[in-house]
């Protein structure tokens, strides 16, 4: 298994931008895809985006094509979201899984980071 830590969470005001890192620790972590997913307060859990276990393969949810920007560094096992143009509907609790194959639902994953809170002011 893989441990997952979510880090660069914190307060921004509308239009401008956060990068949300995810290290993670354990055996082989390279050879996991890994996703980004959100839960508001009274919201089910979100697909946000995933990428491959190389990195040459991306998928994003529709509400954030072009604004978020998934990567990872294998060398540092860290996974990126860069997002940008944030708007107060972004806020969340972002979260970071591992899993086999970069799919667009949580159910696709088996480890899970703790979260890092992303709120959005107007």
């Amino acid at each position: 298994q893989v441990q997952l830590v979510e880090s660069g969470g914190g307060l921004v005001q509308a239009g401008g931008s956060l990068r949300l890192a995810c290290a993670a620790s354990g055996r082989s972590s390279w050879s996991y895809a890994m996703g980004w997913f959100r839960q508001a307060p009274g919201k089910e859990r979100e697909f946000v985006a995933a990428i491959s276990q190389s990195g040459g393969g991306t998928n994003y949810a529709a509400l954030v094509k072009g604004r978020f920007t998934i990567s990872r560094d294998n060398a540092k096992s860290t996974v990126y979201l860069q997002m940008s143009s944030l708007k107060p509907e972004n806020a969340a609790v972002y979260y970071c899984a591992a899993g086999l194959v970069p799919v667009p639902t949580w159910k696709g994953y088996d480890c899970w980071g703790q979260g890092t809170q992303v709120t959005v002011s107007s």
